[in-house]
């Protein structure tokens, strides 16, 4: 796993064909005015090998090709002044760099291993995540919305021999009833007082908001960055947390206290830009004791055993008794908001795309079973607890219209979405310049439009 780490790190900041001492260095494609060297193509490929990856036809051939697809979608953003929210680079930054310290240890251990302080990291890696974001929203743009009709997913499916069509991998629908412990007022009291305290060290000058912001706040994702969160607009920020910080005037005043679903903030100002806003806050959560989260384990055992008694359903306990602000309006009922999903805004799951706690749960279960209470940790990072119950699950098996009309829309949205991209890199092929090096030539490119006479 490590190799694969390093491979992946370091091939995103073109480090590692630096270190490759045997590979002589020289521009091997230009797509307009940028160059793809040679190094740029070793080190791709040294990642995929790393990576377990299996390399089928010419690396010297796909790779490049690949790059200079990029390199026209680039440059099509730069032309239609396609850009990317910093804060959108920076989350997904933060959250590679988190799962990196995950699987490597620690902090010190990521900086002895990549011999960097994890700021260098970070600023490395920030350009790489911007290039592919603007990659992916420049596809958008250029594809737009893809309607289809029913009539159109089904000839797909009958034009399909039967040994073609795709496999639906197994599918569960999931209610779930939550809980969060109680937090004790002397836990909430102590910490707005630690919060006040720090408004006071700011304002008498003893520490910068961004100093305390690295030392105490909560919020992994800014934390490093001195609570810094970006350019952001009201409506990708939580209300409450909004209605303040939009409302801030001054760079050197600090906010109230404000309470969210992730804990109490405090918040400065650093710049307005329209309707854009960059401030940075202080994170700050109540600790759960263990004899909150027993209390909460015994409330649920209540809970679950007068749903088993009868005394009152699963889906009326979920809609007046849950804590789940996103399922207790259905009954409980689980929505998949993974937008890369076939099963996206459907109460579909596969079984990797639920929270890791209930996925192994369920797994187990039969259709109607409701689990003994458990420990989870919420998407506001909350430990709560829950019990699910299994609503529907659908075994793998070949795809059907009855059973799979979204899966089969979501195929042909894609194969239609390709189609259109791949038209769009063929008309670019034409007007932009392409130089090939000799020796680099002699491939069988998945767009032939590459070499021209």
């Amino acid at each position: 796993m490590k190799k694969v780490l390093l491979a992946l790190f370091l091939v995103s900041i073109g480090w590692l064909a630096k270190a490759q001492d045997n590979v002589i260095d020289e521009i091997v494609w230009v797509v307009g005015d940028d160059a793809i060297l040679r190094s740029d193509v070793e080190a791709q490929r040294l990642y995929l090998l790393n990576a377990g990856e299996r390399l089928e036809g010419d690396p010297y051939c796909f790779i490049p090709e690949q790059m200079a697809i990029q390199k026209l979608y680039l440059n099509q953003a730069k032309i239609d002044s396609v850009e990317v929210p910093e804060s959108q680079v920076i989350q997904s930054v933060d959250q590679w760099i988190n799962m990196v310290i995950g699987q490597i240890g620690s902090k010190e251990k990521v900086e002895e291993y990549f011999n960097k302080k994890l700021s260098q990291i970070r600023e490395e890696r920030i350009e790489i995540v911007r290039e592919q974001q603007i990659v992916q929203e420049m596809q958008r743009k250029l594809v737009g919305e893809i309607k289809l009709t029913p009539a159109e997913v089904r000839k797909y499916y009958n034009e399909l021999p039967e040994d073609s069509l795709p496999n639906i991998p197994l599918t569960v629908e999931v209610q779930i009833i939550t809980l969060e412990p109680k937090i004790p007022f002397e836990e909430t009291d102590a910490i707005k007082a630690r919060l006040r305290q720090f408004t006071e060290d700011i304002n008498a000058g003893k520490y910068e908001f961004s100093t305390l912001a690295r030392m105490y706040s909560e919020d992994p994702g800014s934390a490093a960055r001195g609570g810094e969160l970006g350019f952001m607009s009201k409506s990708e920020l939580l209300p409450e947390f909004a209605n303040v910080a939009f409302n801030l005037k001054d760079t050197k005043h600090i906010s109230q206290i404000v309470e969210t679903e992730y804990g109490f903030h405090i918040i400065q100002l650093i710049e307005k830009r329209g309707d854009r806003i960059n401030c940075r806050h202080i994170l700050l959560k109540p600790e759960v004791s263990e004899t909150e989260l027993n209390a909460a384990m015994a409330r649920m055992d209540s809970i679950h055993a007068d749903i088993v008694a009868g005394k009152f359903s699963f889906e009326e306990a979920a809609s007046f008794l849950s804590y789940d602000k996103d399922t207790r309006n259905n009954k409980g009922l689980m929505v998949n908001s993974d937008y890369n999903s076939t099963n996206s805004g459907t109460p579909r799951f596969e079984l990797h795309e639920l929270p890791s706690e209930i996925g192994k749960i369920v797994y187990n279960m039969k259709v109607g079973d409701i689990s003994e209470p458990f420990h989870m940790v919420s998407k506001t990072q909350k430990e709560v607890i829950a019990i699910v119950k299994l609503r529907a699950r659908t075994e793998a098996h070949k795809a059907n219209l009855a059973d799979d009309y979204q899966a089969l829309k979501s195929i042909v949205e894609a194969k239609k979405r390709d189609e259109l991209l791949n038209d769009w890199i063929r008309k670019q092929q034409k007007s932009t310049y392409v130089r090939i090096s000799e020796g680099w030539r002699n491939c069988d490119f998945r767009f032939p439009g590459w070499v021209k006479e």
